[in-house]
């Protein structure tokens, strides 16, 4: 299909009328009619879709019109086939779309394409960079204000295996895919024995009680998985078959969870992998690289606190900027700007389960500040935080990072007993560091570790080795002095800085509103991932987060609070009586 650039279409003179009949009230157009009547019909173009699309061919559907379409899907939580039927029968739809009242409308299944389309060009966030750019024209968001993130976990569209069930589910995958792409052949290499072990999904019955049982099992999962691959690589084997994705995802599989070694009678021998030995050796992978469903081969294992999933993780980051004066003096009514001004997503970005929220301070405050949208004040939490990060983001774009920094990890530190590192008192002009009990260190000797800069500090044998609290600074069972690690000055002042603020009321009031992020990031993660792949995970976050911005200027236009739906009966009586 090829695009064939066009605006969106003036709604049909009989939809426009029925609009203005059913809604002659602005302040109760539904979310649909809202956008048409106060954004227009300019802010999004087909041109930006044009890399996902051909030049030459048939011309496709508008994807401006099909974006739309996506949004209010995601604005009403609804499915492909229930999108359609509201395309077709709602009036307000085709008002904001400009589609006849009568006429032939697209089959669910273009909906989906579009989605693999725009999401394997990387356009997933085309839509909203240009709703940003017309909130900056109406001066909704700007560069400046106050912002807050938050991350949470996405639960993958698939189920979740443990490493005995993803053996077997990948090679069952990879029959499958076979017995698809050529049953003769497949018929030929198969007996009835593969049947029985997977001819239903492994999830569907239990498995061996036995540990025993169990690695036996594993084992013969493998052993049915390198003869699959051999007979796929065999010379007389059709080549193509080598290329069916599912195949590499095997081999992927038994590479990261199986080891191949020789066994005392010269054998070779498939043991399963382990936990990495401190010596390395044939151990498991790290988890960032394993993959933990052969359906998704993006989904990663995360954690977060006390919370598990296998999937993705979410970062949203939304304005939280204090509330315009009120135009009502003091006489707060329906309508009024103060009541309603919204809070509106700025940036998206869905990653691996596995990746930190302190690798992802820096890639959002570059994406803000590339749109011109950088804060002046960024709320975090503790898990985005880090002296280093605090200086770093302030030189590049004079952002103040606000939040509450991780406490120590050393053992002394997490324990709360003994001499941790905070203990000590560092004086940075004279190069010396006093410890508790008042001794200085024989060495002060700037460094590198990990590469980071670091000063190394060592204290005398002959003072630790006498002092009468050396059980508070260190057992002694492998050292006879106490040594440190310090930050350069700039960072340790950051830190000290940073904490001393953290104790105080005025800070604790201010960070607050961070906790509003809350119900944002439930709304976009209640359901977990619609689709499988991190890049169609990617758009669906995307979209969504459009979703909710119209969805909150809709209440701002209307000027109904978003929670009206949720208030009790006693408060909707006290805001009647202050009204």
């Amino acid at each position: 299909m090829s695009l064939k650039p066009a605006p969106l279409p003036e709604p049909d003179p009989l939809i426009a009328e029925a609009v203005r009949v059913s809604w002659p009230r602005p302040d109760d157009q539904p979310l649909a009619v809202a956008i048409r009547d106060r954004m227009g019909g300019g802010w999004l173009k087909d041109e930006a879709f044009a890399p996902a699309l051909g030049a030459r061919g048939r011309p496709g559907y508008s994807p401006l019109v099909l974006a739309l379409v996506t949004v209010l899907q995601y604005a009403e939580d609804l499915s492909d086939r229930e999108t359609v039927l509201q395309v077709k029968s709602r009036v307000d739809w085709k008002y904001l779309l400009g589609l006849p009242l009568a006429g032939a409308v697209f089959d669910h299944t273009v909906l989906s394409e579009f989605r693999t389309k725009v999401a394997g060009a990387g356009l997933e966030r085309v839509t909203l960079d240009a709703l940003l750019e017309w909130l900056k024209e109406e001066g909704l968001v700007k560069a400046g204000g106050k912002q807050r993130t938050d991350s949470a976990g996405v639960t993958a569209a698939v189920a979740a295996l443990n490493r005995l069930e993803l053996a077997g589910e990948s090679v069952r995958a990879v029959i499958e895919a076979l017995a698809a792409a050529h049953p003769a052949w497949t018929k030929s290499v198969l007996d009835a024995g593969w049947l029985r072990r997977y001819g239903t999904p492994v999830t569907s019955w239990r498995p061996p009680m036995t540990e025993k049982k169990r690695d036996e099992l594993a084992i013969a999962y493998a052993k049915d998985g390198y003869a699959l691959l051999g007979a796929v690589d065999d010379p007389a084997s059709p080549h193509w078959l080598k290329e069916i994705p599912a195949a590499g995802i095997l081999r992927t599989v038994l590479l990261r969870n199986y080891a191949i070694v020789t066994g005392e009678d010269g054998k070779e021998v498939i043991r399963r992998r382990e936990k990495r030995t401190p010596e390395g050796g044939d151990g498991l992978p790290p988890g960032d690289t394993r993959i933990a469903s052969p359906c998704d081969t993006d989904a990663r294992r995360g954690v977060k606190r006390d919370e598990f999933w296998l999937g993705y993780k979410l970062h949203i980051t939304e304005t939280c900027d204090d509330q315009p004066s009120c135009s009502c003096g003091g006489r707060c009514r329906k309508g009024c700007g103060a009541a309603a001004f919204p809070n509106l997503i700025t940036d998206v970005a869905t990653t691996p389960a596995t990746v930190t929220g302190n690798a992802m301070t820096s890639v959002i405050d570059d994406r803000l500040a590339a749109m011109e949208l950088a804060p002046a004040r960024h709320y975090a939490g503790s898990g985005c935080l880090s002296a280093e990060i605090l200086v770093r983001e302030w030189r590049r774009h004079g952002i103040v990072l606000a939040g509450p920094l991780l406490a120590g990890t050393s053992p002394r530190a997490r324990a709360a007993s003994g001499y941790a590192l905070a203990d000590f008192t560092a004086d940075y002009d004279r190069q010396v560091v006093t410890c508790p009990q008042g001794k200085t260190p024989v060495s002060w000797s700037p460094c590198v570790q990990n590469g980071k800069d670091k000063i190394a500090v060592k204290f005398p044998p002959g003072d630790c080795g006498p002092c009468p609290a050396r059980d508070l600074c260190f057992t002694g069972k492998t050292r006879n002095r106490r040594q440190l690690s310090l930050d350069p000055r700039e960072l340790a002042g950051a830190r000290a800085a940073n904490r001393d603020q953290e104790k105080t009321r005025s800070f604790q009031d201010d960070y607050a509103r961070r906790a509003g992020i809350e119900g944002t990031m439930a709304r976009a993660v209640r359901h977990g991932a619609r689709y499988r792949g991190l890049p169609k995970t990617r758009l669906e976050h995307a979209f969504m987060a459009v979703a909710l911005n119209l969805i909150r200027l809709h209440a701002y236009w209307t000027g109904i609070p978003l929670n009206r739906g949720n208030m009790t009966h006693l408060a909707r009586l006290e805001l009647n009586l202050a009204a």
